[in-house]
């Protein structure tokens, strides 16, 4: 059975007059893999699971990138346990069911091996053609899943293309529409994809973005997130905050193994307390940055800022204190946690990449380097040596203390959307 532990990392010292009290909150998981065998009952039978692999298969994945395509989605397949409900989707101005075949009677089916085979064998047969509308993708999918009586949800998409058949408020619309009925991770493969739409997708939905450069990469890739996904078995679990009357939760952002803001995504447990979705788990940490704003107390006053619950199925099974203590002792105040600071720095620091490389693209020179610049100090400073490793390949570094920078010329598409995609993921504070 699945186990979460949750510890509080802040100083909880306020100077007189002081509100906003911070904290890092780190969750770990064991015992999931354990949880899933249990639900799926026995062996590596991917019961109480629904997985859909959705592959680009418009105009431009013609050549190449279709046929690796093909063989991911195929390796994808082999890797998919016996009992997993399972689909495959070709999207392009509109989306097919690729299998089970179109005529088939049930919208997904289990695998067992026969199905793999024929799985295989439709696979083989798709061909790229037409445009490329990604919310018929999403939509298929929440078709599909609909109908799958199972806890586990999860969407694999790729696509090598821009989302240019259709107007962006329809996929902006549909990713609402959908939110809340399944995870997605998103893959684009080569260097016409907008790094901007894949990440709207899977932040709403829970996942990953990331690039894959080369198409015979994609099979590797597809693997290890169908792997992912098997082996989270806590199917959804909610971060809840509560807060004291008068208060208010300032935010609530993941900010490891990658930086994901969950602030718009509450929703109301009781008058004081917020929930906020994190998904499926495996055995893993995340960690998580919480800031609360209270009421000024006079100095030598304490009071309990905020209680910080992990959640499954409604039950909480795990919880930790942040707490606030107002002193006119400036060797108490003055001290920064540094769990608060560093992950402070990890989100300013993909914000700053994410703005400079938007400023570049738009032809804002000064912007673009203030603010990579500014990525290539905290990138230093949080010791994040491979965002460091890639905002070189974008600017030549003149002083890194000091955030000077040259934007380089005729940098490479790919290098800029690899720091791009690359910008959330985060590295852990050093604890002793």
């Amino acid at each position: 059975m699945a186990e979460f532990s949750a510890e509080v990392f802040q100083n909880e010292f306020l100077s007189d007059g002081a509100t906003d009290v911070h904290a890092v909150v780190s969750v770990t998981c064991t015992g999931a893999g354990t949880t899933q065998r249990a639900a799926a009952g026995v062996g590596a039978s991917g019961s109480g699971v629904a997985e859909i692999v959705a592959v680009d298969t418009s105009g431009s994945m013609q050549g190449r990138n279709m046929e690796a395509a093909k063989h991911a989605a195929a390796v994808a397949v082999d890797q998919i346990p016996d009992g997993t409900l399972f689909a495959i989707i070709g999207g392009s101005h509109v989306a097919s069911r690729i299998f089970p075949y179109p005529n088939a009677r049930v919208p997904m089916v289990a695998m067992e091996p026969g199905a793999r085979a024929e799985a295989k064998r439709a696979i083989s047969t798709m061909a790229a053609g037409g445009g490329t509308a990604i919310s018929s993708w999403l939509r298929l999918a929440d078709d599909l899943f609909a109908t799958a009586q199972v806890a586990k949800k999860h969407l694999i998409l790729l696509t090598d293309g821009k989302n240019e058949s259709e107007p962006s408020a329809h996929l902006n619309q549909m990713i609402a529409d959908v939110t809340g009925n399944f995870q997605c991770d998103a893959r684009g493969v080569g260097d016409r994809w907008v790094v901007g739409e894949l990440r709207k997708i899977s932040t709403a939905l829970l996942g990953t973005v990331d690039l894959i450069a080369r198409p015979e990469d994609i099979a590797d890739d597809f693997a290890a997130l169908v792997r992912k996904s098997m082996a989270r078995g806590v199917a959804a679990v909610d971060l809840r905050v509560w807060a004291p009357q008068g208060s208010q939760v300032l935010f609530v952002r993941q900010v490891a193994p990658e930086v994901d803001d969950l602030t718009g995504r509450r929703t109301e447990v009781n008058a004081l307390t917020s929930a906020y979705p994190t998904g499926a788990w495996a055995d893993e940490t995340r960690e998580y940055h919480v800031a609360v704003r209270v009421p000024s107390k006079p100095v030598g006053s304490e009071q309990l800022a905020a209680r910080v619950q992990v959640a499954v199925d409604h039950e909480v099974a795990a919880s930790g204190l942040v707490k606030a203590k107002w002193s006119d002792d400036s060797t108490l105040t003055a001290r920064i946690s540094p769990e608060v600071a560093h992950y402070t720095g990890q989100a300013e620091l993909a914000s700053a990449i994410q703005e400079g490389l938007a400023a570049k693209a738009a032809g804002d020179e000064a912007t673009a380097t203030v603010k990579l610049g500014r990525a290539v100090q905290l990138a230093a400073e949080t010791g994040n040596d491979d965002a460091t490793s890639r905002l070189r390949k974008i600017v030549e570094v003149e002083n890194v203390e000091e955030g000077t920078v040259r934007l380089k010329r005729n940098t490479a598409k790919l290098d800029e959307m690899a720091l791009d995609t690359a910008s959330t993921k985060t590295t852990r504070v050093r604890r002793a």
